[in-house]
């Protein structure tokens, strides 16, 4: 039976040309929202103001990242008002309070998709804390941090349906006094695309790829560490971040310059091209919510090594359709890539693994659970969703 069409206002702190999760999702779910008869707009974040979006069939308001925050802060609540107006259900993928203290004037239902916890993120970015995701949860700051967790809490408290991309945040979440029971699980999904050619600066004989914000739970780090005694390796880094400078600082001590390529900030297509060329995906995170760029990476036909941490296992079932090692694990990481590198017929075999679990994560069913929450949220306010079987 065909859904009756409603209007819906999605936010966003990331849009293209930004990369990341939020960025590949919200574009693809709000294009076929809109190929359903839904109207949708998008309300987002960005560097600059002058980006053409007549390609989207759906507007984009974007607001200048650069004005000062309180300012920022003001102008993006008063956006969220004006044009929630309109719209039968906020759905918020990042500006949580924002989206939140706009709603407290709105009164509209909320849905929120929740990826990852931003009060760890920015304490950690900060340099207030220094503690793993899971032990973030647990414990006890000063009044700083404390408070951004209240924040946290306060925020998700007031969605009426909580959307979290693995089993992994569902747990997490809970933690935040989320009952279970108003969360629902929807794996992303990727869609498959035709390889692109693409030249890399390097000459070495392999090519690992990572790809993701520069920041300190990534561990760039230690695979720059990873490739140094093996001169034929080369690492494609595609991204930017707080960390950049002193990435780059590090691959100049170790006189690795001609073998690491800094591709910065990339498009979803240039990103999907550098991968293509390479021979090996890395993601080596000490923290992940639901890593949309190892699907990413399989569908580019790429082996995978990741850290078994956050919601990756729920991606990756080891020596299946990739390698799973310890975090913090400098030496498990390189005999990983050491042992995939040097055989040819295992990293084929793995990526061959990767393609049969792909079909679990089709956009079909992903736009078609995300359309029944969204509407049925409409419908009636506040809904109190179960959790689907997601296996």
């Amino acid at each position: 039976m065909a859904t009756a069409p409603i209007n819906i206002l999605m936010v966003t702190g990331i849009f293209p040309p930004d990369i990341g999760g939020p960025a590949t999702y919200v574009p693809t779910m709000a294009s076929e929202l809109v190929r359903r008869g839904h109207k949708v707009i998008v309300l987002t974040l960005s560097d600059r103001l002058d980006h053409d979006d007549r390609s989207y069939t759906f507007p984009v308001h974007r607001i200048r990242r650069s004005l000062a925050k309180p300012l920022r802060f003001l102008l993006t609540v008063v956006r969220i008002f004006r044009e929630g107006r309109s719209a039968a259900v906020l759905y918020v993928n990042g500006l949580y309070l924002e989206a939140v203290i706009a709603n407290c004037l709105l009164c509209k239902p909320m849905v929120q998709k929740i990826v990852g916890d931003w009060a760890w993120e920015r304490a950690t970015n900060k340099g207030w804390v220094r503690d793993t995701f899971e032990e973030f949860q647990k414990r006890k700051y000063d009044l700083r941090v404390d408070l951004l967790k209240a924040l946290r809490n306060f925020c998700v408290g007031r969605a009426d349906a909580v959307i979290v991309p693995s089993k992994f945040l569902v747990r997490a979440v809970a933690t935040w006094g989320v009952s279970e029971t108003k969360m629902i699980v929807i794996y992303n999904a990727v869609e498959l695309s035709a390889p692109i050619a693409a030249a890399i600066p390097l000459a070495t004989r392999f090519k690992v790829v990572t790809v993701g914000r520069l920041v300190p739970w990534k561990q760039i780090d230690q695979l720059i560490e990873a490739i140094h005694g093996s001169p034929d390796v080369g690492l494609v880094i595609i991204g930017d971040g707080p960390e950049r400078s002193q990435l780059e600082n590090l691959a100049r001590q170790n006189q690795l310059g001609s073998r690491i390529y800094f591709a910065g900030q990339t498009s979803k297509q240039e990103t999907l091209a550098l991968m293509g060329a390479c021979d090996l995906f890395v993601l080596n995170s000490s923290y992940e919510g639901f890593p949309h760029v190892i699907l990413e990476a399989m569908s580019a036909g790429l082996p995978v090594v990741a850290t078994a941490v956050g919601g990756t296992p729920e991606l990756v079932e080891h020596g299946v359709s990739g390698i799973l090692i310890s975090s913090n694990g400098q030496v498990a990481l390189t005999r990983a890539l050491m042992h995939l590198l040097s055989c040819d017929e295992e990293r084929r075999r793995l990526a061959a693994g990767a393609q049969s679990l792909l079909r679990r994560f089709q956009s079909a069913e992903m736009i078609r659970r995300t359309e029944s929450i969204l509407v049925a949220c409409s419908s009636v306010g506040r809904m109190q969703a179960q959790i689907e079987p997601t296996a």
